[in-house]
């Protein structure tokens, strides 16, 4: 049923949850696709040695349901009317868990967890072209599927869990919607499923013989449903309300949505700790290139029957180098100050300071998972905003590195990019991000709330309170733009001597300067 307010004709609105790695917020997305007032709660990530990340799967439940009433209360206040309940997710993060009791048996396996990185590299060789061609995506650095049977094998209460048939195991969107139903429904979405390292493009099927191969019991599979195939009705009992469950996206793909990538060549890019490119491709999937490191193929979303593919790359380091900067050495008050101080300087040619933003690696333009960092070409007439100058220019280059990529991989240049995350508020970045890449980029009003606004989106369309995603998206107002200001040779020579940088600091000679189209003809 429908949680109806006292008062003539209420508003109405979809309750949207964004879970993610570090917090979890809430909000009423209401009919005119704005979200109003949202509550946040921070959640604990812990690193129990150097390659293990972990979480609480109870305290991803409880800061969920505490933003999410939060979030109902208001709306009760503000006589809204929830016509439904969406949720997007950090994704590849799994966890199992006793379907009778409902506690989890072991804390979650985060998606930056590397334990098993070096095991699944023997299995390159074997699977990964294999994998690329059905799942979009090699074997990787990551398997929820190795984690979940090794755990089996090594605790006896997992294992008795399975053999009497009360093992669940799922990730963050499974065990959400779990929850949120009461235990009614087991399920996880494409969009979730895909960064797992076990969906079939093309068959909206899972991967059996790899997920097999892993020693992963095939019987514990959550079903796959469609991004807005519904989920159930929530448990009264734990939000107060029943309403229908209707969408569940991972997060990056919610927030494409939210920014507007509906159509084939509409991107985003969101910078947040590290930044993440994505950009649809229509209804047949664009597979990545061998040439093109880092770039992979997943489901968009899958709207109904039918599936809307996306390309995704993505690079660790972006706000965490300014706070490396900031916070670490105190070399700047803060990040706004660094960016203040990069607008100072303007583009010189010929020696200058140069920074390399690989403190977490280099996946793109190409596969240098153990890289770190390089500050280069420094002089006694170096100064502070020299220095910011030259974080803020790698950023943009490492980015720009990842917009060459996906449309290198698309094979055709990006329609409309459009950009959001805290780091997108320094202008100089975006000025220097439009400049190098060639295209005007859109700086959304709202970008905080694109994977809120994604996934309510796309359960409002199926709830009917939008015709459409295109009716929604193109009725939220227009962000700033930042019009490249440099000629085409200006540009070419900057990216030239960039990628001249890279190679000297990777001791890579096959790093070779890309010549796909950044523009559109």
């Amino acid at each position: 049923m429908t949680q109806t307010f006292p008062g003539a004709a209420p508003r109405r609105g979809v309750l949207s949850i964004d879970e993610g790695t570090t917090g979890t917020r809430s909000g009423v997305v209401l009919d005119s696709g704005a979200a109003s007032e949202v509550f946040y709660r921070s959640i604990r990530v812990s690193h129990p040695d150097d390659l293990s990340v972990e979480q609480d799967p109870m305290e991803i439940w409880t800061a969920t349901i505490e933003v999410a009433r939060g979030a109902v209360g208001r709306a009760g206040e503000e006589g809204i009317e929830i016509a439904a309940v969406a949720l997007s997710t950090q994704r590849a993060t799994a966890m199992l868990w006793d379907r009778v009791t409902g506690k989890p048996l072991l804390p979650a396996v985060v998606w930056q967890d590397r334990r098993y990185t070096h095991e699944l590299t023997a299995y390159e060789a074997e699977w990964d072209a294999a994998l690329l061609a059905r799942q979009g995506r090699p074997v990787g650095a990551r398997s929820p599927f190795l984690w979940a049977a090794r755990q089996i094998a090594a605790h006896p209460e997992v294992a008795a869990a399975h053999r009497a048939g009360r093992l669940l195991f799922g990730t963050v969107d499974t065990w959400l919607i779990w929850r949120l139903t009461g235990g009614a429904v087991h399920a996880t979405t494409p969009t979730n499923a895909a960064s797992t390292g076990g969906y079939l493009l093309e068959r909206h099927a899972w991967d059996e013989e790899w997920i097999g191969h892993l020693g992963f019991p095939l019987d514990l599979l959550p079903e796959l449903r469609s991004d807005d195939a519904g989920f159930g009705t929530t448990d009264p009992d734990a939000l107060g309300i029943a309403v229908p469950l209707t969408a569940s996206m991972g997060d990056q793909h919610a927030a494409l949505v939210g920014l507007g990538g509906l159509a084939t060549g509409q991107g985003m890019c969101v910078y947040g700790t590290g930044a993440f490119v994505d950009a649809a491709t229509g209804t047949t999937p664009a597979l990545p290139r061998p040439d093109l490191t880092g770039v992979v193929a997943q489901p968009g979303r899958r709207q109904g029957d039918i599936s809307h593919y996306s390309l995704e790359a993505y690079t660790s380091t972006a706000g965490s180098a300014l706070r490396w900067f900031c916070d670490d050495l105190g070399l700047f008050a803060s990040p706004k100050e660094l960016c203040e101080q990069a607008g100072l300087v303007p583009t010189r040619p010929g020696r200058t300071p140069r920074f390399v933003p690989a403190l977490a690696g280099v996946r793109t333009p190409v596969w240098h998972p153990e890289a770190t960092a390089a500050l280069t070409g420094l002089t006694l007439a170096t100064t502070r905003a020299d220095l910011a100058r030259a974080v803020v220019d790698g950023i943009a280059h490492s980015v720009c590195d990842l917009i060459d990529a996906v449309a290198g991989t698309m094979g055709n240049p990006f329609a409309r990019l459009r950009v959001g995350g805290g780091v997108s508020g320094g202008d100089p970045l975006m000025q220097i991000q439009a400049d190098l890449t060639g295209l005007p980029l859109e700086r959304v009003t709202d970008s905080a709330t694109a994977s809120l606004r994604g996934t309510a989106y796309l359960a409002g369309v199926a709830q009917g309170l939008w015709s459409s995603l295109e009716e929604v998206v193109e009725a939220q107002p227009r962000g700033q733009i930042f019009e490249p200001s440099i000629t085409e040779a200006e540009r070419s020579a900057q990216r030239a001597a960039w990628r001249e940088v890279l190679r000297a600091h990777l001791n890579d000679p096959a790093l070779l300067p890309l010549r796909e189209p950044r523009t559109p003809h």
